[in-house]
């Protein structure tokens, strides 16, 4: 069956819920979804106190990882999750935030991985190989299990994924935990890159139900082209173009969008939105770049307004809806996804 959540809007935001005997994925989007992942690092309860919940038909909680043995618990707490105090996300703490979302209609999953692997973690390379994974997949399940989630998100990025790949063992550890969790009626989902090394390899797409692309950082500090933006409208454009070829149906793809900026020259290295709203004021809203951008030059690079209602009509026209990192970034009034839900909902009228 389908679960239809009307938002405040009157979005109609069809959450994935019937299973396919037939298919390797689990779950299809019928119309638009909106994913939200949601940082434990700055604190599950205050993020997701301050976020209109409504607004979000999936959220992700980022990140969990395994430690050196594979556990994922440590008695009633997260082995390898810590809190914006650096102290390990409790069970307690943790089943709060599934009740919510699913309170408010949510889809809730717990992401794996992420950019930059924290040091409590297990190697990732070394957990997923055939004598170890067994374990892994085992605990991860066991998770799923005892929280209720709704899925699992994988977020391995970068040289980490591409170790593994190249060793043989991204794929069977996808196929296994795939297999697994659509027993269980469950999603599997992934957020990928789109360069050369930082992409999931084509054999794995099949097992996920929903494909997230990071269309953004084609600069940031330490890396790229200076004077470039860091999530064009025609990088997300590309992107969905990249990921249809290789393979990933229109219902299964999701375009990501970023909620915070990057600063060069005068300004600070990172900024989310609601910081450039309460430094900036109003102005914000109406374009890409504050400042001016050029190698050497002091700006900030963002999404305005107008390029967010661009791109959600593109992940809806292309794809199955958009994908925010994250929510925590949103202005106070969540300005941000009420023009994304809104653009999605007149392109799919």
């Amino acid at each position: 069956m389908t679960k239809i959540i009307p938002n405040k809007f009157g979005v109609a935001m069809a959450l994935a819920a019937a299973l396919s005997v037939g298919s390797v994925g689990v779950a299809q989007a019928e119309r638009v979804v909106a994913i939200g992942y949601v940082p434990a690092f700055k604190g599950m309860g205050r993020v997701m106190a301050q976020a209109d919940l409504r607004q979000y038909t999936h959220l992700n909680v980022s990140f969990v990882n395994p430690v050196a043995d594979g556990a994922v618990m440590a008695g009633d707490r997260f082995a390898c999750m810590n809190d914006h105090t650096g102290q390990a996300v409790t069970d307690a703490d943790f089943r709060a935030a599934v009740s919510k979302a699913h309170d408010n209609g949510n889809r809730i999953l717990v992401s794996l991985g992420g950019g930059v692997i924290p040091e409590c973690s297990g190697n990732w390379a070394e957990l997923l190989k055939p004598e170890n994974r067994g374990v892994v997949v085992k605990n991860l399940l066991a998770l799923v299990d005892r929280y209720g989630l709704d899925g699992l998100d994988v977020d391995i990025e970068g040289v980490l994924l591409t170790e593994i790949d190249a060793a043989g063992n991204y794929t069977p550890f996808i196929a296994e935990l795939s297999r697994e969790l659509k027993a269980r009626g469950k999603l599997l989902t992934c957020a990928t890159a789109s360069y050369e090394g930082g992409m999931i390899p084509v054999s794995s797409i099949p097992y996920f139900d929903l494909v997230n692309v990071m269309s953004y950082d084609a600069i940031g500090p330490g890396w790229g082209q200076a004077g470039d933006e860091h999530s064009p409208y025609a990088q997300a454009v590309t992107d969905m173009a990249l990921w249809r070829a290789r393979g990933v149906p229109q219902e299964r793809l999701v375009l990501g969008v970023p909620f915070y900026g990057y600063g060069y020259g005068q300004y600070r290295a990172g900024y989310n939105f609601r910081d450039l709203l309460a430094e900036y004021g109003e102005a914000v809203f109406d374009k890409d770049v504050w400042g001016t951008r050029c190698a050497g030059c002091d700006y900030i690079t963002y999404n305005g307004l107008e390029t967010l209602r661009k791109k959600a009509e593109l992940g809806v026209r292309e794809g199955a809806g958009i994908m925010v990192w994250e929510i925590s970034q949103d202005t106070e009034d969540h300005r941000l996804i009420r023009t994304l839900n809104e653009a999605m909902e007149k392109t799919t009228d």
